[in-house]
């Protein structure tokens, strides 16, 4: 019983979400109408998501965080909290992508981070980042005794709030080296706009890595569709592959599987 409510909880905040990211805010009372739930329900769920960031309470309801979907960049520890059974599953599904020596990028972003994670114990992998989450992750793996931590190059350049390096120093790296694969996070994904970030400096340098790379895996959840950041860096027919988690919109995924490489839906449950 414990289980289910839990993914209930997980359901209604998520639909909450989507709501407050199409429309900008919402009111306890249209949400209790529209869930079938009381009013206690809802204000624990709106609790829990302005916990991780995800939005502001307000006096009746609640608002996107900082005030607008695709114009707010939040904190990589926000982001953190989010969709986490999605990413692990996303993460699960992209790492098998990856040959064993091969040179791998990967961008700023949870889902990424969630990605690189998965990747430690591959053998003779060199990653190349501007994420510094995934820096720390990869450098605290070569600490271990027996370690066999893939390589590791950090671009430098300066950091946005969800802890990537931008800027000119980060392209310049970026610009003179060669991968096989980049696994490319967003933070909205939509059929005309592509990929976008609600951060110029962001966009910049993600165009430098998807140039620099063979192969580009966008990894992303669910949520993500829809949103329309200030700057886009990518169409989505630059993506080899896709990867997204089974809560994916139909209509959402009949546009993909038409522009994208290949389509990738992972499984939860695994």
């Amino acid at each position: 019983m414990a289980e289910q409510a839990a993914q209930l909880a997980h359901q209604r905040r998520a639909l909450i979400l989507d709501a407050v990211r199409r429309d900008g805010a919402v009111r306890v009372a249209d949400l209790v109408g529209r869930l079938g739930v009381s009013d206690m329900t809802i204000r624990r769920d709106l609790d829990a998501l302005a916990r991780s960031g995800a939005v502001e309470k307000v006096y009746g309801g609640a608002v996107a965080a900082g005030g607008a979907g695709g114009g707010h960049e939040p904190g990589f520890d926000a982001k953190s909290g989010l969709e986490g059974a999605a990413k692990a599953a996303i993460a699960a599904a992209a790492a098998a992508l990856v040959e064993p020596g091969s040179v791998v990028a990967i961008s700023g972003g949870t889902t990424a981070y969630a990605v690189a994670a998965r990747l430690l114990d591959i053998p003779r992998l060199t990653i190349v980042t501007n994420s510094l989450p995934v820096a720390e992750l990869v450098r605290a793996a070569d600490g271990e005794p027996g370690s066999g931590a893939p390589t590791l190059l950090l671009t430098g350049g300066a950091p946005t709030p969800s802890a990537a390096l931008v800027g000119p120093l980060a392209d310049l790296v970026i610009g003179s080296l060669h991968a096989d694969l980049l696994f490319l996070g967003a933070h909205g994904v939509a059929e005309e706009a592509g990929l976008t970030t609600p951060n110029l400096m962001e966009a910049q340098t993600n165009r430098a890595l998807v140039a620099s790379a063979r192969r580009v895996a966008v990894v992303a959840d669910h949520s993500k569709w829809g949103v329309v950041g200030l700057s886009g860096f990518a169409a989505l027919d630059r993506a080899d592959w896709f990867v997204t988690d089974a809560a994916m919109p139909a209509p959402a995924r009949a546009v993909l599987a038409d522009a994208v490489g290949e389509l990738l839906i992972a499984d939860e449950e695994h």
